[in-house]
């Protein structure tokens, strides 16, 4: 197995390429891949009926005055599910990552008109939340998304700076690494959650940290 920091994410990103079934972003500003079909449609259906049991208001970590930054909902995906379990072996399977060093998979699902704004997964060093969340298990490192429906317009996840924007498919995987090849955190990695247009976005996220997870 392999921590997140090992290399400062070189393991990690070398062992996705090599994978026949993973497709990297051409582009030197950051680490971004993706892998088709990942999931089954069983497995999306299973995790779908979880994130509707229990979704709630999503929140983001430090407060920037937008009540309309980030209108999803999310859900805690409790890891004695099988669904839950399922898909934590496929993407321990997938980047050799150290299962101590994922936080507890998070469900989100999008109605029309709902978006998460322009963002980065990783915590801004210097800034309120950094402090707050940082300080047992260290920042985060690789990002791990499946979309689990297909939608009907809307939804696409948009990296500005890397000028791509992916499409939600059902089954598909989105990963990247939050940091640059020396570990400093990557700008590069803002990401837009664009607004559904019609229909119902469900994902499934894995964020993994520099130290093992102490919630």
């Amino acid at each position: 197995m392999t921590a997140p920091s090992d290399s400062q994410g070189a393991a990690v990103a070398g062992r996705l390429a090599a994978n026949p079934a993973m497709q990297r972003v051409p582009s030197p500003k950051a680490a971004v891949f993706q892998h088709r079909r990942f999931v089954s449609d069983a497995l999306a259906g299973a995790l779908i009926a979880l994130i509707d049991k229990d979704r709630r208001p999503s929140t983001i970590a430090d407060d920037n005055g937008d009540a309309y930054f980030r209108t999803s909902e999310t859900c805690d995906l409790a890891s004695s599910e099988p669904a839950v379990q399922q898909i934590e072996a496929l993407l321990t399977q997938l980047s050799g990552i150290d299962p101590v060093f994922g936080e507890p998979l998070q469900g989100q699902r999008y109605a029309e008109g709902q978006e998460f704004k322009p963002h980065t997964d990783y915590f801004t060093p210097g800034r309120r939340d950094y402090a707050r969340y940082c300080a047992l298990s260290g920042n985060r490192t690789w990002t791990f998304m499946v979309y689990l429906n297909d939608v009907a317009a809307g939804g696409a996840t948009r990296f500005k700076l890397l000028d791509k924007t992916f499409q939600p498919e059902a089954g598909k995987l989105l990963c990247w690494n939050n940091r640059h090849p020396g570990g400093e955190v990557n700008p590069a990695t803002l990401h837009h959650g664009m607004k559904v247009r019609k229909g119902v976005k469900y994902v499934i996220t894995k964020w993994y940290r520099e130290e093992p997870w102490q919630g």
